[in-house]
This record gives structure tokens, sequence and C-alpha cells, in this order.
């Protein structure tokens, strides 16, 4: 039962997302799914704390950007390996931001609700300034190249895709096998009432600091990949506060704390926003329309697509109440039903 539950939950969705570069070939469209897959990653690492711990971070683009940068300085000018040393890369890469972050959310992780939402996104403009400003290290204003990959035309669109469908893979192991344990049990007390479950033993404070480090290491490795695919990042781009929103947005959309609902809402967010970029992209109304999307999803889906899909199916499944169903028929020589 156990397996087959892994199998249908999630190795077979994942083998449906890694066969799409085989079924679809143009080039548009499998850079949309990059894109789609990309959002898709991010806003799963990103479950694995606002999903479990209720902390809605507002920084995750911030360390998207350190892994991005990261990269872009270690892989040097020529991609090793054939053009995979990069990918290859952004593992260890990603490793380091996520340690590195440990003490970033030790301190942080003291404060809650709004209070960590303010100093989350206040980490996020630090760190944009400091793209900004430390010209030797990130280019500045000016950019910085990364190396380039030296796959065909043809098939460019296909490493990335993988590489992006492996670190959603990543995201979405780690957050079903803490499900399964008792870890996931005391995420859960957690998120629910945390002065709780601290009096019920539950150590709160490591387990807020190991979410956090494990959300951003995998955030990191998809900025990595990310900056590897465009092969030239700028701070406004790589660490876009307008990002930070979409993963927010796509989490929201199909429903923070569940396994796929993440995916489900980059397969909606995504289209809309590159639709928008195009048609109204060069006037504010661009971020007039996203903000608009946003709202709506707030006000309307407030749990998400997948939760209530999830109460609208077993409720029209649901057994008629015995006072609806039909008694049968006394037949004849039968003794009536008692009242």
């Amino acid at each position: 039962m156990n397996r087959d539950s892994w199998l249908v939950r999630v190795v077979l969705p994942l083998l449906a997302l890694a066969a799409v570069p085989f079924v679809i070939s143009q080039s548009w469209v499998l850079n949309l799914a990059v894109l789609g897959v990309m959002y898709a990653a991010l806003a799963s690492s990103w479950n694995l704390l606002a999903g479990y711990t209720g902390y809605i971070s507002l920084a995750h683009a911030a360390f998207f950007g350190i892994g991005a940068y990261a990269l872009a300085r270690v892989a040097g000018a020529t991609a090793s390996l054939h053009g995979y040393g990069p990918f290859l890369l952004a593992v260890p890469i990603g490793l380091a931001v996520g340690l590195a972050a440990i003490p970033v959310g030790w301190v942080i992780l003291r404060t809650r609700h709004v209070t960590f939402a303010i100093v989350t996104i206040t980490v996020l403009f630090i760190v944009q300034t400091l793209a900004f400003n430390l010209t030797g290290l990130t280019g500045g204003s000016q950019g910085l190249a990364v190396a380039a990959p030296p796959f065909p035309a043809a098939g460019f669109e296909q490493p990335f895709y993988w590489a992006m469908t492996a670190l959603l893979a990543l995201a979405v192991i780690v957050f079903e096998a803490v499900r399964r344990s008792r870890l996931g049990l005391s995420l859960t007390a957690l998120r629910e009432d945390e002065e709780k479950a601290r009096g019920l033993g539950v150590p709160t404070q490591p387990l807020k600091i190991g979410a956090f480090a494990v959300s951003v290491a995998i955030t990191a490795m998809i900025g990595g990949v990310w900056a590897y695919y465009l092969t030239f990042i700028m701070p406004q781009y790589a660490i876009d506060p307008l990002m930070m929103v979409g993963i927010a947005l796509t989490a929201f959309l199909g429903g923070k704390g569940t396994l796929w609902g993440p995916t489900i809402g980059a397969l909606i967010v995504v289209p809309a926003q590159q639709y928008l970029a195009f048609r109204v992209g060069a006037s504010d109304l661009y971020l007039v329309s996203y903000a608009a999307i946003f709202l709506i999803v707030i006000l309307l889906l407030p749990r998400g697509v997948v939760p209530t899909l999830g109460e609208l199916l077993p409720a029209r499944r649901a057994p008629l109440p015995p006072s609806h169903r039909k008694e049968p028929a006394d037949e004849p020589g039968r003794a009536p039903t008692p009242a």
C-alpha cells in the first residue's frame, strides 16, 4: 500500500512531467515549460517552509539570486563536462547557501506572522542592494556573464527542463517523505499552534530553522540553473520582488501545504504571466494585472485549487443522509416497518 501510494502520488506524475520534451518539440513551448517547471520547483521549495510551519517568507528570491551569482562565479567562462558541469555545480552551491542560511534563519525565525514577513522582505531588498553595489563580485547594474551552454539550438531547452524537473522532484520527494514521518507530525503541530507544540516538547526552533535551510538550499540550486539558462544575469532580475510575488501566488493558487498544489498553480500562473508581459508589459498595467490576479486568488480561493477540489469532490460522492433515503415499500404478508 505504501509503495503504491508513492507510485501514484509521486513517481507517476514526475515521470509524466519528465516526458514532456519527448512530446513537444517547439522551442517557444519548451521555453514556457522550463519557466513553468522552474516556478513549480520554486513554489514547492517555498512550500517546505510555508506549508509546514506557516511562516510566509518573502526572502526566497534573495537566495535564488545568491545561487545564480554563485554559479556564475564558480562555473567560470566555459561550461565543463560537455555543458553538464554547471548543473552538477548547482547542487553543492545550493547546499552551501542552505548552510549559510542557518544563522540567518536563527535570527529571523524569532519573529512571527506579519513581523516575519516584514523582516524577510527587508532581507530581500538588502541582498538586492548589495548586488547592485558589489560591482567587483556581481558586475552591478552592468550584469554578469555566465558560461555559455554548448547545447545545439534544436534541443537547447531540454537539458534545462530536465534539470528543473529534477529539482522539482527533490522538493516534492522531501515534502512527501516529511509528511509520512514523525517529523511531519511535529511540523504540523508547530503550524497549528506553536506554543502548545513547544509545551508538548516539540523542538520548534530547530525544526523551523531546518525547514528554512532545506527550502533555501533548493531555491539556490534553482537559481543556479536559471542563471546558466539565461547566460547573463542582472540584479533587478536575479533578485526580483516580483519573482517573490510569483512564487507565493503560485503556491497559494494551487494550495499551500499540499503536495502538487504549487505545480498546479504554476501551470496557471506562468502562462498568464507570460501573456500579460506580452500584452501590457511595456506599461504599469502589467503590475496592476499581476496584483489583481493575486487579490482574486486570495478572495475567491483562499485555500487554493487542490484543497477546494478536495472538499467539493467528496461532497458530491457522499451518500444521502438517512432522512433522504427511500424506504422499501412494505410487501404483502410482511410486517410493516416499525416507526
